[in-house]
This record gives structure tokens, C-alpha cells and sequence, in this order.
């Protein structure tokens, strides 16, 4: 059995699933790709809002969640940061 994920690693699994949908996604999507319950994944929007990972966009009466700069720099350093543990064995 596989322990849970980290807040970090949920948060970069959330943000890596924007970038790979081209950095636009939909909430429905976003919700299957994350593995996360509903109310869940509204928390961590709540936070990935609040520190400016994410951006909720609205086009007619559809809703997007958008990557920001900042949530593409994130994912750099949690490559970065990742790949350097791992080569520790850490």
C-alpha cells in the first residue's frame, strides 16, 4: 500500500495536471487527474489561489484554472529539488 501524498506532492501533482492540459484545465478534469475528493481539491484551490500557483478564468459560463508564472517556476523547482533527492537516495 502505497503511503499518502505530501501537500507538496498533492500540490504538484495538482499543478502538473494544468501544465500538461497546456496550462488551462477544467474543473472536472483537474478533479479526475488529481485523485482527490471534491471537497478536497476546493481546499487546495483555495491555497494554490491564495500563494498565485493558479488562476480561475471564466469564458462565458465556463470556469478554467490557468497556471501562473509563479505556478510554472514551482514546478521547475520541485523538479529541480526532486531530481536532487533522488540522487542523495534521499
Amino acid at each position: 500500500m502505497k503511503p499518502k501524498r505530501s501537500q507538496l506532492e498533492v500540490i504538484h501533482d495538482m499543478l502538473a495536471s494544468v501544465q500538461r492540459k497546456g496550462g488551462r484545465i477544467r474543473p472536472t478534469q483537474l478533479l479526475s487527474k488529481s485523485n482527490l475528493s471534491y471537497k478536497m481539491m476546493q481546499e487546495y484551490l483555495v491555497l494554490l489561489d491564495e500563494r498565485k500557483l493558479i488562476k480561475e478564468e471564466r469564458v462565458k459560463d465556463k470556469k478554467f484554472y490557468l497556471l501562473t508564472d509563479k505556478g510554472y517556476a514551482f514546478l521547475t523547482e520541485y523538479r529541480r529539488l526532486s531530481a536532487f533527492t533522488e540522487a542523495f537516495g534521499l
